[in-house]
């Protein structure tokens, strides 16, 4: 698949401008590069990835004053009977932000597919219910994913991770860059409701879906490694 198939098809049909097109071409490797780092760093291959070319806002619930950019999802799809996660970055993200902070947002998206990944070996899908509330969702995200040191032998890059994300993702000059070169200038946006979201699979789905078991045996060994973590941390 080519990552750049949606991005491509929307500049063909007059959505996004040149400047626009030619920056992204042009700095799409930064993001290239930090899925190869991430895959090194952590010895498993990253998900299906592709550029989503609209500027992504998050709220609530559609009568909702409090937003959010989403620069990047992990998102969980059954294609033809077959499960696949798929990562989408933004254009906005591979245009306006720095090196730093695409390889660090990927690598967090990285956690969600291991997270999710770890959900469905369990069975335990079909009760999770993501939170309505934006900040909600920043602590259970905290809360719930890996822990990066486990996951990654890559110091800038679990630096880079800590940096950006103490409490929830926040870049300020990046959102300010991206409002004022992307929303500004009335290019594409696309608005996802918390609320439908949610990652719901029917028991019958997740007992379909074949997961590879060495990759299931990887997973639980990272989150046992985790897990001790947070207990040292408790402690």
């Amino acid at each position: 698949m080519d990552p750049l198939v949606r991005f491509r098809d929307a500049y063909s049909k007059g959505l996004i401008p040149q400047n626009v097109y030619d920056l992204t071409l042009k700095r799409f490797p930064i993001t290239v590069a930090g899925i190869n780092r991430i895959e090194k760093a952590s010895g498993i291959q990253y998900p299906v990835a592709y550029v989503e070319p609209s500027l992504v806002l998050s709220a609530s619930d559609s009568n909702s004053y409090e937003y959010g950019i989403l620069f990047a999802r992990t998102i969980p799809v059954m294609f033809e009977e077959k499960f696949q996660v798929v990562i989408q970055i933004s254009a906005p993200l591979i245009a306006y932000g720095l090196k730093g902070t695409i390889h660090a947002i990927l690598a967090h998206e990285f956690l969600h597919f291991l997270e999710l990944i770890r959900k469905i070996s369990k069975m335990e899908l079909i009760s999770d219910e993501l939170s309505g509330n934006l900040f909600e969702n920043v602590y259970s995200d905290e809360t719930r994913l890996f822990e990066p040191r486990v996951v990654f032998n890559d110091k800038t890059l679990l630096n880079h991770i800590t940096k950006k994300f103490p409490s929830g993702f926040r870049d300020y000059k990046l959102e300010d860059k991206v409002i004022k070169f992307w929303s500004d200038q009335n290019l594409p946006k696309s608005n996802v409701s918390l609320d439908t979201n949610n990652v719901k699979l029917s028991a019958e789905s997740l007992s379909n879906i074949k997961l590879d078991p060495k990759f299931i045996v990887k997973i639980a060994e990272l989150e046992e490694k985790s897990s001790k973590i947070r207990k040292k941390r408790l402690y």
